[in-house]
């Protein structure tokens, strides 16, 4: 049987017994019934049927009464993925995910540099989404930096975006007759909706990609730099990164390339961007 024939919940729970013996190298009946909520039997069943699945890769410690991490062990339900751990480190530490719901056994000393809270607040955002999916236009109330007070206008939202520090919806504005960005913590209330016959497909700028390549500064010395090809998976001298055009002017100032590169120094800038004509084409 292939795991996507498998039920949603009996697949969740098979990841989370591979996320388990991948990550802390141990898993036991308990670990899934104050995972899932499920019973002593059905957790015994659970271990079973995984190692039905991939018999090398967990073995009985009768010792510590547990099932441990085989020598043999090949993922069969879930590729192990750093980002996907840190990703939860990172939102246990941010209060975003609950310690309980967590998949790490044993978070380990964790912190990070802070990042303000944005005040988004959730009835905007379920405004917001539910126009996404209606594809209907909305109007708020928005404040610009451009204007001194805030202004009525009706927008078509079509997605949402992040900058890195900010969440956003990429909208056409129907008073500037332009897709932009409107950042959710600006808008300010909501109070219509209507049809709108704005298709999402006429964003160029959200639909179109643009690839930037990106490579350790001229200036470091070859030790320098192979350590920053290791820090951005670079091959060959270089890392490809794919942006939305929408987005390429975040991603740039997010990575430093907003500025000329000789403006910092070497050891600081880091990296260049190997193909800036692309940028010049974006906004030529």
């Amino acid at each position: 049987m292939d795991k996507t024939e498998l039920r949603w919940g009996v697949g969740q729970r098979l990841e989370f017994i591979e996320f388990r013996l991948f990550w802390d190298g141990r898993v036991n009946r308990s670990d899934l019934m104050q995972q899932f909520g499920v019973s002593v039997n059905q957790a015994s069943a659970d271990l079973n049927r995984y190692i039905g699945f991939a018999p090398d890769n967990m073995v009985y410690d009768k010792c510590a009464r547990t099932y441990v991490r085989g020598p043999g062990f090949k993922s069969r339900f879930l590729e192990p993925d750093a980002s996907r751990y840190l990703a939860q480190l990172r939102s246990v530490s941010d209060g975003i995910l609950d310690r309980e719901d967590a998949w790490i056994a044993d978070l380990p000393p964790f912190a990070s540099a802070p990042t303000p809270a944005r005040g988004v607040n959730p009835v905007t955002l379920r405004s917001v989404v539910g126009a996404i999916r209606r594809s209907e236009a909305i109007e708020v109330k928005y404040q610009s930096l451009s204007s001194p007070e805030p202004r009525w206008r009706w927008i078509v939202p079509h997605a949402i975006g992040f900058d890195g520090f900010r969440w956003h919806t990429r909208a056409f504005c129907v008073t500037d007759e332009a897709f932009k960005d409107f950042l959710l913590s600006r808008m300010l209330e909501i109070r219509g909706s209507r049809e709108s016959r704005v298709p999402a497909e006429d964003d160029r700028d959200w639909n179109d990609e643009v690839t930037l390549e990106i490579g350790p500064h001229p200036a470091l010395s070859e030790t320098q730099a192979r350590g920053i090809a290791l820090d951005y998976g670079m091959r060959g001298g270089k890392a490809k990164i794919k942006v939305r055009r929408a987005l390429l002017y975040y991603a740039l100032r997010r990575l430093g390339l907003d500025t000329d590169p000789g403006a910092r120094k070497p050891q600081d800038q880091q990296i260049v961007l190997l193909n800036r004509e692309v940028v010049h084409e974006v906004h030529g």
